[in-house]
């Protein structure tokens, strides 16, 4: 018996843009997210389905049943354990392990559920990786505290400034100001010694390597709208963290704010 006469058309749509949603506010790449939704509505019998995913927002539809619905995207982040959770779930339902009532509820616990990892443990890794980032680039491991320090800051920053002001362009900057501003005083203090690789090392974090990766795998894959798109936020977020820090050198080393 075909699995559409089992199961609503409306119920199947809404498990497809659930899933497409959990992933593409993750951070996945687009056409993992189409991919993802054309198997979990195959898995239910609908066999010609139709997905158009941007950075902003999913149109999911099946042949001659349903209208095109559509789901907006307003927020995203980096999440790939929840990725890997979807994609589960989406093996599971492939197997004919699970109903759409199930599979949506599942999916909704892994949309509202917490990170992977507490806010400690990304503010403790994200200052290590500033430490081993500066060391990378040939600083001193004297300067490795100064570092791990400006790190801290940087992550504390971007958070609590994302959450003040919903402008991602603000909480970046504001975050590579502070960076640039903690690294001069700890220099200036004799704390630190080499500014250069201070500030590289503890913007790392802030860099937006996987966006950039994304966006040339999705231009590869053909998905030219999001692959440009995600060029171009990950241009921004470059753009914030560059003027962030010549900002403070400009007036910290003018004598703007000695």
């Amino acid at each position: 018996m075909n699995n559409t006469l089992q199961y609503s058309s409306y119920d199947i749509i809404e498990v497809c843009l659930l899933a497409g949603k959990v992933m593409l506010q993750s951070g996945a790449e687009t056409y993992r997210v189409e991919d993802t939704m054309s198997r979990i509505a195959a898995a239910y019998g609908v066999l010609h389905s139709h997905s158009y995913v941007t950075p902003t927002g999913i149109i999911f539809s099946m042949d001659g049943t349903e209208p095109a619905k559509l789901i907006r995207i307003l927020e995203r982040t980096t999440d790939l354990h929840k990725v890997v959770e979807v994609n589960d779930i989406s093996r599971r339902i492939s197997a004919g392990g699970l109903s759409p009532g199930q599979a949506a509820e599942l999916l909704r616990q892994v949309e509202h559920g917490p990170p992977a990892y507490s806010v400690w443990v990304q503010l403790l890794s994200a200052a290590a990786a500033s430490g081993c980032f500066m060391i990378m680039f040939r600083g001193v491991w004297a300067d490795f505290p100064a570092a791990f320090i400006c790190g801290a800051v940087g992550f504390i920053a971007v958070q609590y400034f994302h959450r003040l002001v919903q402008v991602k362009f603000f909480a970046e900057f504001s975050a590579a100001f502070l960076i640039g501003l903690t690294a001069s005083l700890l220099v200036t203090t004799g704390f630190g010694h080499q500014l250069d690789t201070i500030v590289i090392g503890s913007v790392m974090p802030l860099v937006p390597g996987l966006l950039i990766t994304n966006a040339i795998r999705d231009l590869i894959a053909g998905h030219l709208v999001s692959g440009l798109s995600k060029g171009a936020d990950a241009f921004l977020t470059s753009f914030a963290i560059g003027a962030g820090v010549a900002l403070i050198f400009s007036l910290w080393w003018s004598g703007g704010i000695l």
